[in-house]
């Protein structure tokens, strides 16, 4: 379990339970969700599925309303008037890759066997037609249905037992459960077993450990429970917890389900836990995919910087020399903190009573206390660990300290607790700062300070060097993300300003925190910023005139791709500690030392690449051209605009080293060539770009648009990524000439049978028209979107004589023809 990243805000809090306060939650009144069944196809939609079947020669029936059947159509093997040994062909169906079933009709009383259930005829009809690939071989026909399943009422909450488990167990093994569980992708099926009712139970308790082990066990037992809602919550028991792995496995299948449902929040999360997994290529397109919801194209610029200097973290070398303390628990141990000369305040979760332990529930670990430990001043380990203040430690969480200079006053985070917790309307247990001053050498009793609130979280206070300013992260009001650092001043008689967001160079919209403030640098942890994955530490260096400066991540080995936090550092010695939950270490956060590296230094050098952009026609030179270097994986470099002279340099490179330029401007085509630089020496390239209004050309007499042709994969319709670069020049021409119209026209090889070869031509015509359209292209200026089949080879391949895969390639085109200009 790891602990306290987001046991933080509202992490740490309590919602309406404590060793002291066991609510009982059972719902008093539990109101049955509403479902609505999907909409019935249109009558035109109708008429061209019974048309398409005529035309492809296969029968088809439409039913309604039967009870547990989807929406959609099924391509069906049998009819049978018994329901024995369906069972046994549903299972030898699915070993040869259906997703196979079975319905009854109460009508006629009889057995429908289907090998595949399809939301779009078009899609079964294919399937029909090429005979699954030639897996299936006997008379099938296809079956429209349209009708809603209602959902079953929940149970009673239940104790979850291994009573509870074998039951549930017991009855998936039921013919009519079976069943169910053969439906089990159905959006209308929401019924919940007691497993999934005591795990939700406990999710909106926060009880998130626990809730993650009746969830594992629930969705292992039957993929029936496979829905939305319990997908959502079986990742967030773990990512709540940051096993980002285990988050992952649930994340995953929830976007492959639910992907057009997903929202933003998920689909971060989602790739958040893909980092956490060490999978960062598919976690850039899922962030790519983020920030176009988020903000459409306005966060495209900013991706492609954020994937730059992801690619710069990866390849960085390692800074720090780091090792783990010998003084960590198998529980959770974090935000250490300098005290005295040679001793070290932490947070600890580790059971250090031989009594009954109350454990929090969040992640069933004992509650933190403060510890302060002896500094071995060679080794820089701890040891002789003992509790803190009794005054300071009570049977609830505190952690995070920080004190004065002179060691005589501190501030810490604690639970909003006084003779007892306090919760706001919600019923959550907020945070609290709290401030105790040392008198007679020993701790006074803790007072909170006056900016906290019952309603939001105070937390991870950082005290400046001359202790006038104190900043912290909260949840309040005029917060940009999740969780913000915010500052306020310590005034001379001890009270404080206002609280100040420290705004959007350090604040994102996600989470900021555990911040550690010296004379020269801020250091602070965030999820936000450009990282590895999980929780990063940053540095800011500020100075009086500028404020704060770029936040820039601290690299390897200090960042993982799990979550690290709590930096402090002595800047003198470049010597500190910090904590993290990354694999390797003792129990679930763990405290490093870490001692950064003496790093040669290299000779400079004057490997450069340098030119100019000019217009292909004119000769005119192209300032603010956006110039890319890539190596030669394409893996971005650098990148920079060309300034008012058209000119750009990129310096310090390798010598003897192949790069990529890539050059992109605004109704020009990309242009794409290769460099290579020279030993000590700047290689000069010139580069011109092409007008995109240049990619009209006539052929025979007619007016096309003249580009790469779109391709596509074999007996497919999907647009490919290279298709989609393709076309999107295309829908750059169109939007610069508002007034063309075109018309599209699709073609296949020879290869399978030629009505479905114009079928699926058709298909693939008519999926180019509706990509255009997406990118902002008007309906009306798409005259046409037509497929031909076979009928317009661009060679001999005809199935006459035998051709290669990239003869055949070329015949699997879309072309687009100007009606008008």
């Amino acid at each position: 379990m790891r602990i306290l990243l987001y046991i933080y805000f509202l992490s740490f809090a309590i919602f309406g339970q404590s060793q002291d306060f066991q609510a009982d939650t059972t719902s008093e009144g539990y109101q049955e969700p509403i479902v609505h069944s999907q909409p019935s196809k249109s009558h035109t939609d109708s008429k061209e599925f019974e048309l398409a079947a005529e035309a492809y020669d296969i029968p088809q029936k439409t039913f309604r309303n039967i009870d547990g059947a989807k929406n959609g159509y099924y391509v069906v093997a049998g009819i049978f008037r018994k329901s024995e040994n369906l069972d046994a062909q549903v299972k030898k169906f699915n070993k040869k890759g259906f997703e196979s079933g079975y319905f009854q009709n109460p009508e006629n009383k009889l057995y429908y066997l289907y090998l595949n259930h399809y939301n779009s005829w078009k899609t079964a009809f294919a399937d029909c037609n090429t005979k699954f690939d030639n897996r299936y071989k006997k008379d099938i026909w296809v079956l429209k249905m349209q009708n809603g399943v209602p959902v079953a009422k929940l149970e009673p909450l239940e104790d979850a037992t291994n009573d509870m488990v074998k039951e549930t167990k017991q009855n998936n093994a039921l013919k009519n459960n079976r069943k169910e569980e053969r439906l089990n992708t159905s959006p209308l099926k929401e019924t919940k077993d007691k497993l999934i009712q005591k795990a939700d139970e406990y999710f909106d308790k926060m009880w998130y450990a626990e809730a993650a082990a009746l969830y594992e066990k629930a969705l292992t037992n039957s993929k029936s429970a496979y829905s939305e809602d319990v997908l959502k919550k079986a990742g967030d028991a773990h990512y709540f917890n940051t096993d980002m792995e285990k988050a992952y496995k649930w994340y995953h299948l929830l976007y492959e389900k639910y992907e057009k449902e997903l929202s933003t929040d998920y689909l971060f999360k989602y790739a958040h836990s893909l980092k956490g997994t060490g999978n960062y290529k598919r976690s850039k397109r899922l962030m790519k995919l983020y920030n176009r919801k988020l903000d459409g194209d306005k966060r495209e610029l900013q991706n492609e910087r954020n994937e730059i200097v992801l690619d710069g973290l990866l390849r960085m070398k390692d800074r720090f020399d780091i090792k783990n303390l010998n003084i960590n628990s198998s529980n959770s141990d974090f935000s250490p903190m300098y005290y005295d000369e040679d001793e070290m305040v932490y947070a600890s979760s580790k059971d250090s009573t031989i009594y009954n332990t109350r454990r929090y529930k969040w992640n069933n670990q004992p509650y933190l206390d403060l510890y302060v430990a002896k500094v071995n001043k060679e080794s820089k380990d701890l040891k002789d660990a003992i509790k803190f203040s009794k005054e300071i430690n009570t049977k609830y969480h505190e952690a995070s300290v920080t004190f004065s200079a002179d060691n005589e006053t501190m501030y810490f985070t604690r639970n909003n607790y006084g003779k007892k917790l306090k919760r706001d309307k919600n019923g959550i247990n907020h945070l609290k700062i709290y401030r105790s001053k040392k008198v007679n050498g020993e701790w006074t009793e803790a007072e909170e300070v006056s900016f906290n609130s019952d309603d939001y979280s105070t937390g991870h206070p950082a005290l400046s060097t001359d202790g006038k300013q104190l900043y912290f992260v909260s949840d309040m009001p005029g917060s940009i993300g999740e969780t913000d650092i915010f500052v306020v001043d310590v005034l001379e008689d001890g009270s404080f300003s206002t609280p100040r967001n420290l705004g959007p160079e350090i604040n994102t919209e996600q989470k900021e925190m555990f911040p550690f403030i010296n004379d020269k640098k801020l250091y602070f942890s965030s999820n936000g910023h450009v990282g590895l994955g999980g929780l990063d530490i940053f540095e800011v260096a500020y100075n009086e005139d500028d404020g704060f400066l770029e936040a820039r991540n601290l690299g390897k080995p200090v960042n993982s791709k799990k979550d690290d936090f709590s930096f402090i550092v002595d800047e003198d010695s470049q010597e500190g500690y910090f904590a993290s939950n990354r694999d390797g270490g003792k129990g679930d956060d763990d405290i490093y030392s870490f001692k950064k590296l003496e790093l040669e230094e290299t000779p400079s050098n004057i490997n450069a690449i340098a030119g100019v952009v000019t217009e292909l026609i004119s000769g005119d030179v192209m300032p603010n051209a956006m110039v890319e270097l890539l190596d030669e994986n394409n893996i971005k470099l650098k990148e920079m605009e060309t300034d008012e002279n058209g000119s750009f340099v990129f310096e310090d490179l390798d010598s003897d080293t192949r790069y990529v330029l890539k050059t992109t401007k605004d109704t020009y085509y990309e242009d794409i060539r290769e460099s290579a630089t020279a030993e000590n020496d700047t290689v000069n390239v010139a580069v011109t770009m092409r007008k995109l209004h240049d990619a009209i050309a006539v052929e025979n007499g007619i007016k096309k648009l003249k580009t790469e042709m779109i391709h596509f994969n074999f007996d497919k319709s999907f647009i490919r990524k290279d298709a989609a670069l393709e076309l999107e020049k295309l829908v750059a021409v169109m939007k610069d000439s508002p007034t063309m119209v075109i018309k599209i026209e699709s073609h296949t090889d020879s290869r399978g049978d030629a009505s479905y070869n114009k079928y699926l031509s058709d298909k693939r015509a008519k999926s180019t028209r509706d990509y255009m359209i997406s990118q902002g292209i008007a309906p009306e200026r798409i005259e046409s979107a037509i497929g031909y089949g076979e009928e317009r080879l661009l060679n001999e391949c005809n199935g006459r004589i035998p051709c290669t895969e990239e003869q055949h390639y070329l015949n699997r085109r879309s072309e687009f023809i100007v009606v008008e200009m």
